[in-house]
């Protein structure tokens, strides 16, 4: 493990505090960050091990990094925050915010159906190059023209990609602004460490993002896939790499993460992101973003089981946008709503326990990466005392 854990773990949650440094064992280039808040209060802010692993540069406490799926999160907490205010509708169909969409047999796909990934469209039928995936216009458009992958509401299939272009096109049509600015408005005092599309000036602050041996893994596997459309919904075609990163490439690049690509472009701190979190659930820094009846509507659950696409379980579940506790990933119970991201981010609230958490870190691993879990588990324990 990493000889430097810094930060702190107030008292009751010494266990939460071991489990991250535990997770750097084996891993003598991972860095990573792990915030907890209960009540809005941190109760554990802690960071270790290296930014970027070319220069040895540490990770410090202002240090963020790629949240990949971790942005759906973020996405579906915007899209409640306008429901909230009156400005979209769960049941709505989605041509009613953008008409373009009914094209190809979408007039009555719903608002709660394109965020449950159940649109049909986990995947554009053309494959697109970087510049064309880096064009929002370009991608909004593909997906309000083309004919479903599927019968649109009789099942699911990972949106992986496109979730973020379909909420946030909802956005842009009411907001009149990018996901980005529409984000840093709701973030508020977390505006400056959380971000959809990465200001210029902040990009010494993200950390260098390493494929293990098992994301490389993952994505040869992706490759081989029964469906061609489960890898075209990572890679988009020819835009992204299957394992997402490479040395230069992928989501290292300066240019993805200067784009809005809100299903896995999301950059944030560890704090920032477990305080937006938390204030979904409990007033947080004097911010409070959803109430209780949004979340009650916004927490229907709309997709698990066996996806249209056949990959191997366990498979996660969805409410309208958010990711429940499961087998795929384990939260801290019934009351947890979040989304995880690639590599092993993890971030979510429990409305039970009043807690926001996020755990991030560039050595991005697949299949069986506990690292995460067993924080949470950590902390699971840690409140039941």
């Amino acid at each position: 493990m990493t000889d430097v854990i810094e930060g702190t773990a107030a008292t009751g949650f010494e266990e939460v505090g071991s489990a991250f440094a535990d997770a750097f064992a084996g891993r003598p280039t991972m860095g990573a960050a792990l915030s907890v808040r209960v009540d809005g209060r941190p109760v554990v802010q802690l960071w270790g091990g290296v930014k970027d692993e070319r220069g040895g540069q540490a990770w410090t406490a202002d240090t963020a990094s790629v949240v990949f799926s971790c942005t759906k999160g973020v996405m579906s907490i915007l899209v409640a925050r306008l429901v909230q205010d009156g400005l979209l509708d769960y049941e709505a169909p989605v041509s009613r915010y953008w008409p373009e969409f009914a094209a190809a047999g979408k007039g009555d796909v719903t608002v709660a159906d394109l965020l449950s990934h159940r649109a049909g469209l986990s995947a554009l039928r053309e494959r697109l190059t970087l510049d064309q995936a880096l064009d929002w216009e370009t991608v909004t458009g593909l997906l309000a023209g083309q004919e479903p992958l599927w019968a649109p509401g009789s099942g699911y299939a990972y949106h992986a990609l496109t979730h973020g272009w379909l909420a946030g096109e909802l956005v842009r049509r009411v907001t009149s602004t990018m996901p980005g600015a529409y984000l840093a408005s709701v973030a508020g005092p977390w505006s400056d460490d959380l971000w959809i599309g990465l200001p210029a000036d902040r990009a010494d602050r993200v950390a260098h993002l390493q494929a293990s041996e098992s994301q490389r893994e993952a994505g040869e596997q992706l490759e081989q896939a029964e469906s061609p459309w489960t890898a075209l919904a990572m890679t988009l075609g020819d835009a992204f790499p299957p394992e997402l990163v490479t040395p230069e490439g992928g989501f290292n690049d300066p240019r993805v993460r200067a784009a809005q690509i809100p299903g896995a472009g999301g950059i944030a701190t560890a704090d920032a992101l477990a305080a937006l979190w938390s204030s979904t659930v409990v007033e947080t820094d004097g911010v409070r973003v959803l109430d209780d009846d949004v979340l009650d509507a916004g927490l229907i659950p709309m997709s698990g089981g066996e996806p249209v696409f056949p990959t191997p379980g366990p498979w996660p579940r969805w409410a309208r946008g958010f990711q429940l506790d499961s087998e795929a990933r384990r939260y801290l119970g019934p009351s947890s709503l979040g989304h995880d991201g690639a590599g092993g981010q993890v971030a979510f609230a429990d409305r039970d326990a009043r807690v926001g958490f996020a755990f991030v870190t560039n050595w991005m691993e697949a299949g069986a990466d506990e690292r995460a879990t067993n924080i949470v588990a950590a902390l699971k324990r840690a409140l039941a005392r």
